[in-house]
């Protein structure tokens, strides 16, 4: 940074790439909003498991519902 050189408030924003090849949307790097828990802007983390799955409810505020097709075997039951 130059000593002298006033820089604009717009220019100060806190922004990071999450890693694990998500590219860091542009209204994290150019927007104005604040969260804590976002893994581009605020102080979170991406841990576990990567996994593909169909939204199913987007109501809450920040916040999901997502549905994932698994099997799931039983030991007691064999298949022919």
């Amino acid at each position: 940074r130059v000593v002298g050189k006033k820089i604009a408030a717009s220019k100060l924003r806190f922004w990071r790439d999450a890693g694990l090849g998500f590219k860091t949307p542009r209204e994290a790097i150019e927007g104005t909003y604040v969260d804590k828990k976002c893994p581009f802007t605020g102080n979170v983390s991406i841990r576990g498991h990567v996994f593909r799955a169909v939204v199913r409810s987007n109501k809450m505020k920040r916040t999901i519902i997502v549905r994932r097709d698994y099997l799931q075997l039983h030991p007691q039951v064999q298949p022919l």
